[in-house]
Formats: C-alpha cells, sequence, structure tokens
C-alpha cells in the first residue's frame, strides 16, 4: 500500500479573528494546527540570505528524503504581497530557483520523428533506460534539426541526459570517444512521417512542420483533443482513445464533424455502449454556446492562449470581428505583437480554417459575443469577489464583469475600485475596509451591473 504525506504551506478562507500578517506566521499556524510544515523553511533577509539558504540546502539535497528541485523564495509580509500581486498565473512575489539537473549516461537505440498539433516535426531519441532524478527515462527530446546538428547525435552514440527543470528529459552532450563506427549524421526527413506531405521551414523558424494541416491524421487528432479540451470547449468525455477511434472509422476528420455524430456510431465503438453514447452526445449539445474566449482558444491558433484569447475576444466582442480583422487591428489588441497578430490574420485567411469554423456554425455552435460598451462605467474598473453569491458562481461573476470592459483581481489593494462581498467573506472584506475600498453586497453588484447593460 502506498503511503502518501505532505506538507502544508498555505491556507484559503479564514476566519476573521484570526490575523495572518506573514507568511511565516502562517506556518506557524499550521503547525499550532497539526498540520504538517517542511522543516527546512527559514526565514532570511536579503540576496546575501537568500543565496546562503540556497547553497545550504543544495548541500544537503542529496540526504532529503524526499526529491526537491530547487527552492522557493517568497516575500515574507502578506500585505506586500498582496500589493504586489500577480501576473497571469505567477505571483510577483514569489520566485523558484532551480538546482543544476541530474545528469546521467545511456545510449540511443533510435531517433523517430513526431508530429505534433501544430505540423511541428520533433526528433526524440529513444534511449537505454536509465535512472535521472528518481525517475526512469526512456525517451529525450532533441528539440528540433539545428539542435541536432549542432549536438550531432546519431543512432547508437553513448550521450549524457537529464531532466530540463527536473521534468522534460533531453540530451545535453554526445560523448564521442564512444561514437561506434560506420554511424550517420541525423537528417529530419523530407516528407511527414505520419501523412506523407511535404514539410516545410519557415526562414526565421527553427522548427520543420508538415504541410498536410487538418489532413494530417496526427495533427487533426491532437487538433480535436485539444477542442475538445476543458479550458476550451469543454466536451466531456471526448479522450484520446475516442477521437482515435471516430478517426479512423471515418466518423470524424475535422472539430466540425463532431457535431453530426450519432448515438449509433459511437455506441459501436469499443467500450462504448448507449449510455456513454448518449452521453457524449449531450455533452456535445451541451458545449454548443462557449464564450467567445473559449472558443477562440479551441481553434488552436498558434501562440494564442486562453489569455490572449480572452484579448481577443475582449477587444473585438464578436468572432466575426476577429475573422475580418487586419493584422494592424489586431496590434492594437493588449498584450499582441505583431508575431502573434501574424499567426491571427494568417489562421483566418486559410479557406480550409473558414471552411470549417463555417461547418461548425451551421451545426449550432454559437461563440456568445462579447459586447462591450465603449462608454460602459465599468470599464477599466477592478473588482474583487470574496464570500459566496447565492445567485452565480463566481465564474459566471467574473465573466459578467468582464463582459462590460471590468476586470477581476485575486486580491485587494488601494487599486482595487469595488470589493463585491457574499456570504461568509473574509479577510479581503477586513482589507478593503481598511483600505477604504468601496464595498457591495451581491444585491448591489446585481443592481450596478444592470444599470450599465
Amino acid at each position: 500500500i502506498l503511503s502518501l504525506s505532505f506538507f502544508g504551506y498555505g491556507v484559503g478562507l479564514v476566519s476573521d479573528d484570526i490575523r495572518l500578517t506573514s507568511h511565516s506566521g502562517t506556518l506557524e499556524l499550521l503547525k499550532k494546527l497539526g498540520i504538517p510544515v517542511s522543516p527546512e523553511t527559514e526565514t532570511v533577509t536579503g540576496i546575501a540570505g537568500c543565496l546562503e539558504y540556497y547553497a545550504d540546502i543544495g548541500r544537503r539535497r542529496a540526504g532529503l528524503p524526499y526529491e526537491i528541485d530547487g527552492v522557493v523564495f517568497k516575500v515574507n509580509d502578506l500585505r506586500q504581497q498582496e500589493e504586489l500581486g500577480f501576473v497571469s498565473r505567477a505571483p510577483r512575489w514569489a520566485v523558484a530557483y532551480k538546482f543544476p539537473p541530474q545528469e546521467e549516461i545511456t545510449r540511443i537505440l533510435d531517433i523517430e520523428v513526431q508530429v505534433g498539433r501544430t505540423g511541428a516535426l520533433t526528433p526524440v531519441a529513444r534511449l537505454e533506460p536509465v535512472l535521472v532524478g528518481g525517475v526512469t527515462v526512456t525517451n529525450a527530446t532533441l528539440h528540433n534539426e539545428d539542435e541536432v546538428k549542432r549536438k550531432d547525435v546519431r543512432i547508437g552514440d553513448t550521450v549524457v541526459v537529464r531532466r530540463a527543470g527536473d521534468v522534460i528529459p533531453e540530451v545535453v552532450r554526445v560523448i564521442r570517444e564512444k561514437r561506434p563506427r560506420g554511424s550517420h549524421p541525423f537528417h529530419m526527413p523530407e516528407e511527414c512521417p505520419v501523412c506523407g506531405s511535404a514539410v516545410e521551414r519557415q526562414e526565421e523558424e527553427a522548427v520543420v512542420r508538415c504541410t498536410g494541416g487538418l489532413y494530417c491524421p496526427a495533427q487533426a487528432i491532437q487538433t480535436i483533443l485539444h477542442f475538445a479540451s476543458r479550458r476550451a470547449m469543454d466536451i466531456d468525455g471526448l479522450g484520446e482513445k475516442l477521437v482515435e477511434q471516430l478517426y479512423s472509422k471515418g466518423h470524424v476528420k475535422n472539430v466540425a464533424d463532431l457535431y453530426t455524430l450519432n448515438e449509433g456510431q459511437i455506441s459501436a465503438l469499443e467500450r462504448m455502449a448507449e449510455k456513454s453514447a448518449r452521453n457524449l452526445i449531450q455533452a456535445l449539445e451541451g458545449s454548443k454556446k462557449p464564450r467567445l474566449e473559449r472558443f477562440i482558444y479551441s481553434l488552436g491558433i498558434r501562440e494564442v492562449g486562453e489569455a490572449t484569447a480572452k484579448s481577443l475576444a475582449r477587444h473585438f466582442g464578436s468572432l466575426e470581428a476577429i475573422r475580418k480583422a487586419t493584422v494592424e487591428d489586431l496590434e492594437e489588441v493588449e498584450d499582441i505583437g505583431p508575431v502573434v497578430a501574424g499567426h491571427v490574420r494568417n489562421f483566418f485567411s486559410e479557406a480550409h480554417n473558414n471552411n470549417v469554423i463555417d461547418q461548425l456554425l451551421d451545426t449550432g455552435v454559437e461563440p456568445q459575443e462579447r459586447n462591450i460598451a465603449e462608454k460602459s462605467s465599468l470599464r477599466g474598473k477592478t473588482f474583487v469577489l470574496t464570500g459566496t453569491l447565492e445567485s452565480m458562481t463566481r465564474d459566471k461573476a467574473k465573466d459578467l464583469v468582464e463582459s462590460l470592459g471590468g476586470r477581476v483581481s485575486g486580491s485587494v489593494s488601494k487599486k482595487t475600485d469595488y470589493v463585491v462581498a457574499g456570504e461568509e467573506a473574509g479577510s479581503k472584506l477586513t482589507k478593503a475596509r481598511e483600505l477604504g475600498v468601496e464595498v457591495v453586497d451581491e444585491k448591489e453588484f446585481l443592481k450596478l451591473v444592470k444599470s450599465v447593460k
């Protein structure tokens, strides 16, 4: 039986009668409550203190009863943490400082080329199994054609491998003196190893790409999986094995074909029955009215992640406006530069992409427009949501604010315009009152939103 253990390092909702002012104080509270906390935690001062701690823990790393890959330095003062805030998904008040990755020696048995969702061809080394940082490694990325040439990696070579960031296995260097006689330099294929289409490489890119687009099974399957993923169209039950079956049977060739499936086609597949088929059809039907940013993200446009998709949705408000936008229009969007603008414009300039989108719309898919009034009084306003709302989830409240041009933050500061306090609101409400930030309850929030609409 596997025995699991953990270290506590943070708290969620805290009672108003508990005042926490520092991260170290939070850890002390956890200890008093009987929650295990890492005994290696220390409070230090300044850069010199951080570096000294990093060096000390590095010396003791091998003797610890668990694997670590580095140190996380955090600002101790919780008020300063709130003022510093976050960027995207990472806090400004914390930074990870990694240890040099552990390296081991093994041999390359073969070099294969994988084709990704965007058509990128990636050479991958198949290795004699080797234990690296507590994990058995059998494959290692060779990144791209230039890296293979620079390191002169060949089949049969003895190589040094490591896990980049203690996560992704990669070949560091070749031990040339152990190279077998008669070995040959590796060359990227001139045709896609999956569909046989020609490959091409842009002058400014290191990546070789398949030109097969949606005709390439490797790209089509990955495109469908991305389209159906939780943060995209969120089609529950559409996993990799099922997509592969649907594709191989010819039922689905692109994402639009998903919405033409029937229960009979699905229930006839391996490990599927009438109930699971019915559930999938219901999930497909339930996904037909996605938020605009989810739909844009689901299309798999190069370098358009969730944040960029949301920026596009906020700025243009509708799918058609985005489809018609010029590069110049796109560069006016917050956080979008010329490279991403070019990718977006190129995507919507491709006839086959527009054909698929039109097919999706014809099947009843309706991306929900973001109609943000230019004169909205909430445009640019910052909201913080705390406590439980009765009439909607926090996600829905967040969408509502963003649809009117506002933004939702996770922490209260002097720059916060409104704190929406639901039932059992905690420390954020206390902080808002201390800073003199306007606090509204759920009814006042809905009234405020309604007045803008």
